[in-house]
Parts: C-alpha cells; structure tokens; sequence
C-alpha cells in the first residue's frame, strides 16, 4: 500500500526515500562518511602539536583564515562547523529512528544473545552517547575554553591542549572517547560498505581489513597527544 500525507497526497519521492528503512540506512552511511572525512583531518592537524607551539599555534591561526581576504575570518571554519554539525543531526536522528523501528519489529527481545555479534556492534548506541557528551565537553574545553582546566588561551591551541592532558580526568575523557571512535569506525565504515553497495562476498575480508586498520591508525593518531603530553614529550 502506499503511503500518503495527512492531506491524502502521495509523499514527495526525498520524503518517501527517508520514511523507508533503506533510506535511512543511507542517510547514517553518508553522514557517518562525512564524520569519518573529518576524523581524518582533524588527526592529521593533531599530530602537528609534534611539531612545536609554533607551527601547532600557526595551524590553530590558518584553520580561522582559510579563504581569506575572501571570506571574513572565521567563515570558512565555521562553514565546516555547521556542515559537520549537520552530519551529527542526521547520523544520529537515523539512528534513533532505525533503532526505535527495529524495536517495534520485534517488541520482544532474543532469549539468546546471538555468539557472533561483535563487541563494537553490541555498544555502537552506547559508543555513540559517549561520543556525543565528549563533543560536547571538547568544545567547552578546547574551543570555547569554558571547560578548560588552566587559563584558556585565545590563538594558542598548544598550551590549551598541554594544560588539558595535563590533568588526569583530562586524559581519562579523551581515552574512553578515542576508544568508542575506534569501535565506531570500525563497525561503521563495515557497515557503510553494506549499505551504500561496496560490500561483496568477494571484498567481504579486504573491507574488513580496511575498516580495522582505518580504526587503529585512527585511535592511535588521537591517542598519541595525551599520551605524549603524559610523558613530558609534549610540554
């Protein structure tokens, strides 16, 4: 049967496409690309905190004038802010909405846990609550400064970060959130193969492979700046 609008009319085709299951499966697969794009940007500018204050602080200062005379400063970071906040809205909502669709399917839950389901697909909803309150604290923390635990400093990103992780709740908020990325990307990217058609019996173990070693390099790229500041690498 199809479906119609309270006014009788037949939804529009983008409406319908995001009533179905398929099509919300679609919206969390590119939603989630877009998060991983920016995961891998944003720990390619992290490990510049290696290279010294200098050019970690120059990197902060060239992140709030790209585009410049061009657009007025800031725009373009903040085009990028709105576009990734975007992709969080419509990750999220998809999966609250497929969760609660499969949950009226099957109003009663297994008696059994099925063996193979993996630890990183069992706590994706969980993994993706911490991600969303560490969001949060992080931009109190390193972009607003509201949350920071030293004297927040405006155009100076590598003494915010060393005065962040010199702390230990600090470190163990940072760590507990890499770890649920980790498991996220790892099942997410699997699954975004899936949905999006680039999933195949034949490439089944070269995605996987792919996905665990886009997880690890991911992980270990974020990881390694509390940890370096931990050790006095960074100081």
């Amino acid at each position: 049967m199809a479906l119609v609008t309270k006014a009788g009319r037949p939804p529009s085709a983008l409406r319908g496409a995001w009533r179905s299951t398929i099509g919300k499966k679609t919206v969390m697969a590119v939603s989630g690309l877009v998060m991983l794009g920016f995961l891998v940007a944003h720990v390619a500018g992290n490990l510049k905190v290696f290279l010294g204050p200098e050019e970690f602080n120059a990197y902060g200062h060239w992140l709030r004038t790209v585009g410049a005379p061009v657009l007025h400063h800031g725009w373009a970071l903040w085009a990028l802010r709105l576009v990734l906040l975007a992709a969080v809205a419509a990750h999220g909502v998809s999966a609250y909405q497929l969760s609660r669709r499969a949950a009226r399917a099957r109003p009663t839950g297994y008696v059994h846990r099925r063996a193979r389901t993996g630890y990183a697909t069992r706590t994706m909803r969980w993994g993706g609550v911490i991600l969303l309150l560490f969001l949060v604290w992080h931009i109190l923390d390193l972009t607003t400064g509201t949350a920071h635990p030293g004297g927040f400093e405006q155009g100076r990103p590598y003494q915010n970060v060393v005065d962040t992780f010199s702390t230990w709740y600090g470190n163990a908020v940072y760590l507990l959130a890499m770890g649920a990325v980790g498991l996220h990307v790892r099942h997410g990217l699997w699954s975004a193969a899936q949905t999006l058609g680039a999933g195949s019996p034949a490439r089944g173990r070269a995605l996987r492979a792919a996905a665990d070693a886009t997880a690890l390099v991911l992980t270990a790229g974020f990881v390694s700046v509390p940890v370096a500041v931990m050790t006095g690498v960074v100081s």
